[in-house]
């Protein structure tokens, strides 16, 4: 499942359209291009360097940016910093002595540059990430804190000589020694097992450390000195993700704004509330105050504006009435310290705002990334008309940063990996970099293609195809579904790292990604209308899609497959269940959900009963109805099934419990299990596997002769 949290979507009317293409035409290196191509591979995937968040100068001339390179050969990555000019130049490396030096951050003042890292200085090697500074001239970077534990996350104050950091700690000791001494004894401890009595004790692929909560720090540079801001008290960051959107710093300093979860009881699907604390209050706790609390609301990443002429303040936040239901948006709201009050402005926008939120210098508008129509752009929202412009468009903007006018957006694309641009105002969009021009020149890809379908209850439907670079319409090409994960996310105009829909194309299959009904970035009726029917109307749009696939003259209806990955793989297993044997020549199923009652073991349960319609003990027929196992007596579909152990959003459980199913039903499987990975695969070699055992698998099996229709009509799936 891709979050605890869906995110909504807008509905499209169906009508028919001109399929939309997206050619392949990578951008040419500085140097010779090669003088033959070769289909791109998931060797060249992991040769492929990978840009991160970009941090803009105060003067707005230069990004740092940390750059993550991998090795096939032998196994592992490690990323530096790099510093790029939007005004052009050539790109200059900062760091070079760390492994994983990341999350870096300008100073307000332009004089040092602040970042993440785990290294060795002084004869002292960390244990978990350390603050380190650098001047961007260059020079050795300095270790600023010894946090035991380490630290998450930061932000810098507005005088540039303090910085606001996020830390694990007990909350029931006094003082940084004793801190240190708890941790100290924890490190020496003989027993492995972890004890609690928490609701929330682990998120995705880690343990949350045991007995401890996120705590705000505050460090002064010149002393050296941390002072535990929430010290005493009950507040603490969010469990599941105490990252830098959780707080903000006001534009005079003196003022820090925090989202907090006040329930005694810590759950993923948590309502936030804002909070403050004044930071030139003897001891700040003491000040704290809510400034945006209301039961129904769940209240979040705030931003505060930028100063104001009239003195005014305002804090920027994003807010979703789960009060109302919990598919509800996330909107942009405000909050006036003059009067107190907030509201939401981004109400008549059926789009899901996503954090970070920027304030534009002027105070009135806020810059935010939204997804639309299968694609996540850069838009501006102005706050005295309450209207969105897309201020860049997708693809896919990952990240992106603005100052003294320069902006600076980390866009990615079907047919090329992130890149970072430079929009400077009255200039064209500038390229800051070509870390992977040489190497996507040497490749050929394949061009991507819009089509909309009438779907479930005659909705459109987005369909994406991926076709193989050297796609012949005279030829039969197998098909492949790739189903995304969520279920409320989308397949988008993006460079996927992990399911790379150019390198399954250039294995020679017409790849299509159905943005099938419950999916985001198609307005919040499309993305709640599967609530409490889970696998109904997405299988309707699949085999819709795979219908219109299979009346194209170049389709193979012998060798026509569907793979899926968290939620996708729910379908994958749902689809095993409900499409007679005959349809579809085998299934991928990775990190799939199985087992409702059995998902019970996962680090989001609260969150099904909200989508599934009931507790699994005050409900079972009706959790059973949407629980592929129900189905297993009639799974006939050879079916490869991938896990990881490491994966607590979905357990493995239900990945070996799918497969022994069908082993034990004796229909062909396959089990690809990694000890050492979690819902995703991330390490080199674990991914060159992945791809050559769904290749392979995909391979081996096709429709015996005369069993696939040749021209198919829409079937209703058996019960």
């Amino acid at each position: 499942m891709a979050s605890a949290r869906p995110a909504p979507a807008r509905r499209r009317a169906a009508s028919a359209s001109t399929p939309a293409t997206h050619a392949a035409a990578p951008a040419e290196a500085p140097g010779d291009r090669p003088t033959a191509a070769e289909a791109i591979t998931v060797e060249h995937l992991w040769q492929m360097e990978r840009l991160g968040a970009p941090s803009l100068s105060p003067d707005g001339a230069q990004a740092v940016v940390a750059l993550q390179r991998w090795s096939m050969e032998d196994n592992r990555g490690h990323s530096r910093l790099w510093l790029l000019s939007t005004l052009g130049g050539a790109p200059r490396a900062l760091t070079h002595c760390g492994e994983k030096d990341g999350d870096p951050a300008w100073s307000p003042r332009g004089d040092r540059i602040a970042f993440l890292a785990q290294r060795e200085q002084d004869g002292v090697k960390d244990e978990a990430r350390q603050l380190y500074l650098i001047a961007p001239d260059g020079g050795e970077a300095q270790r600023a804190t010894r946090q035991p534990g380490g630290i998450e996350a930061f932000r810098w104050l507005p005088d540039g000589r303090r910085i606001a950091f996020v830390a694990w700690v007990w909350p029931d000791e006094r003082g940084s020694a004793a801190q240190a001494r708890r941790h100290q004894d924890w490190q020496a401890r003989r027993a492995s097992g972890y004890v609690t009595s928490e609701a929330l004790y682990r998120y995705w692929d880690h343990l949350l450390p045991q007995d401890r909560v996120p705590h705000l720090h505050l460090l002064d540079l010149d002393s050296g000195e941390v002072t535990d801001l929430f010290e005493g008290s009950p507040f603490e960051l969010s469990r599941s993700e105490p990252d830098r959107q959780a707080f903000d710093i006001s534009a005079d300093g003196r003022r820090l704004v925090f989202a907090y979860d006040a329930a005694a009881v810590k759950r993923v699907d948590a309502r936030r509330s804002l909070w403050e604390l004044d930071l030139t209050a003897g001891r700040p706790v003491d000040s704290a105050r809510p400034i945006v609390q209301d039961g129904d609301w769940d209240c979040h990443s705030p931003r505060c504006s930028p100063p104001a002429a009239d003195g005014s303040q305002r804090v920027a936040f994003i807010a979703s009435h789960q009060g109302r239901k919990h598919t509800q948006p996330q909107q942009l709201a405000v909050w006036e310290r003059d009067s107190g009050r907030w509201q939401v402005e981004s109400a008549a926008w059926d789009h899901d705002v996503e954090a970070p939120l920027l304030w534009e210098d002027d105070g009135q508008a806020l810059l935010f990334a939204a997804e639309a129509q299968g694609a996540r752009h850069l838009w501006r929202f102005d706050l005295p008309d309450q209207r969105a412009e897309r201020v860049h468009p997708g693809g896919w903007v990952n990240a992106f940063d603005k100052a003294a006018g320069s902006l600076v957006v980390n866009v990615d694309a079907i047919d090329h990996p992130p890149r970072l641009l430079a929009l400077l105002p009255g200039e064209p969009v500038r390229r800051m970099e070509h870390f992977n021009d040489a190497l996507l020149a040497g490749l050929k890809l394949g061009r991507s293609e819009l089509h909309r379908l009438q779907g479930a209850q005659g909705d459109a439907v987005q369909l994406r195809l991926i076709y193989p670079p050297d796609f012949d319409p005279a030829r039969r090409w197998p098909l492949l579904h790739t189903l995304h994960g969520g279920p409320h996310s989308a397949f988008g105009d993006n460079w996927h790292w992990r399911w790379n829909h150019q390198v399954l194309a250039a294995a020679g299959y017409v790849v299509a990604c159905v943005n099938y009904h419950g999916s985001s970035g198609f307005g919040h009726a499309f993305s709640d209308s599967i609530t409490h029917h889970w696998g109904e109307l997405e299988l309707q749009d699949i085999e819709a899609a795979s219908d219109w696939l299979l009346e194209q003259p170049w389709a193979d209806p012998a060798r026509l497959y569907a793979s899926g990955g968290s939620y996708g793989g729910y379908l994958v297993a749902w689809m095993n269940g409900h499409i007679p044997a005959g349809r579809y020549a085998a299934y991928v199923c990775h990190a799939g959900c199985f087992d409702w009652t059995a998902m019970f073991a996962d680090d989001a349960y609260h969150w099904y009963a909200k989508e599934l319609g009931a507790w699994y003990w005050e409900d079972p027929a009706r959790i059973a109805a949407q629980s592929p196992h129900a189905r297993a007596g009639a799974m006939d579909t050879p079916t490869l099934v991938i896990h990881g152990a490491l994966d607590y959003r979905v357990p493995d459980a239900q990945g070996l419990a799918y497969y022994n199913t069908l082993k034990a039903r004796g229909v062909d499987a396959r089990l690809l299990w990694f000890p050492d990975e979690n819902h995703w695969v991330l390490e080199p070699a674990n991914s060159r596997l992945w791809y050559e055992e769904v290749l392979a698998w995909l391979g081996r099996h096709r429709l015996p002769q005369g069993t696939a229709p040749q021209s198919p009509r829409r079937r209703q799936a058996r019960r």
